[in-house]
């Protein structure tokens, strides 16, 4: 990826710079907004002194627009979780899952305001009847967890889903015809679930690339950007491994800036998810969500 590091620290000393002189280099003084600083204690510099993201709105919109993945604050935290909590899918695929669970994972995200739930087709109705008055999308796999179904049977699982309120679409790729080198029914099982959901439902392929090598690696992002995927996605969580920050930064590598990256698998806290963010990840998937944005 880009190295926007010299692009955000330019625009940090512009906008401190607009904002005028004050007793901290960049703070204005006095005026609307009077009360607790950046130290907890009253000062009259609550515009902007650069320990509070909450505080400078427009600022933190400016850095991140120039390429930040996260924004670091010591009063601000709220705001900063919250941009975290709208790249994860809030995710519950265990096989024993209870519609309680189902419920409680539905409240949490509708708390949270997290990207979706991601859930296994049967609870896709109910996850949606839950969360219609929401922001929080509804997700459900196809070909779960192994990728082995015919693509006939994936694209009638897709439509399934889509009826039942399913708004995005995670497949896991045919491994098998990856690692047998048939490219070809690779692309068109992606096709048919792509060509399934349409523009509207967002479509993620996971290559459980813990099962592959760097070569099929790259291939099969290769190949989902043929194939018009939304996203590719490192793992099921279902596999021998989860997402590591090289597959990541291999799999941004190869399809640019034009698609997303999920990573899922084995990320259980803040500090793993930044690895994740900063390597390039635009989705987390995750069951852990509430303890990686600090609830």
């Amino acid at each position: 990826m880009q190295d926007y590091s010299e692009i955000v620290e330019r625009v940090v000393r512009e906008v401190i710079k607009k904002l005028g002189e004050g007793p901290y280099p960049g703070v204005p003084t006095g005026g609307e907004g009077v009360g607790k600083g950046g130290s907890g204690s009253d000062c009259s510099v609550c515009v902007f002194c650069g320990k509070c993201a909450e505080r400078a709105p427009a600022a933190v919109a400016k850095i991140k627009g120039a390429g930040a993945a996260r924004i670091s604050s010591s009063l601000g935290i709220g705001s900063v979780a919250k941009d975290v909590a709208e790249l994860i899918d809030h995710t519950l695929l265990k096989p024993d899952a209870s519609e309680a669970e189902i419920e409680k994972l539905c409240r949490e995200a509708a708390e949270f305001t997290f990207a979706s739930v991601c859930v296994n087709p049967c609870y896709v109705k109910l996850a949606s009847s839950l969360l219609q008055a929401s922001r929080v999308k509804v997700c459900s796999v196809v070909g779960f967890p192994l990728g082995a179904a015919k693509k006939e049977v994936k694209a009638y699982e897709t439509r399934r889903a889509i009826l039942d309120g399913a708004r995005e679409i995670d497949m896991v790729m045919n491994v098998g015809a990856m690692k047998s080198k048939n490219y070809r029914l690779v692309e068109e099982d992606m096709r048919e679930v792509k060509e399934t959901c349409g523009r509207a439902i967002l479509t993620k392929v996971i290559l459980e690339t813990a099962l592959l090598n760097n070569e099929e690696k790259i291939k099969a992002c290769e190949i989902a950007k043929k194939a018009g995927m939304d996203f590719v996605k490192t793992s099921t969580g279902f596999g021998p491994g989860g997402a590591t920050v090289e597959d990541v930064k291999l799999m941004r590598s190869v399809v640019g800036q034009e698609m997303g990256i999920k990573a899922a698998g084995g990320i259980r806290d803040a500090e793993t998810a930044a690895r994740m963010i900063e390597a390039g990840a635009t989705r987390i998937g995750a069951s852990a969500s509430v303890k990686i944005v600090g609830g």
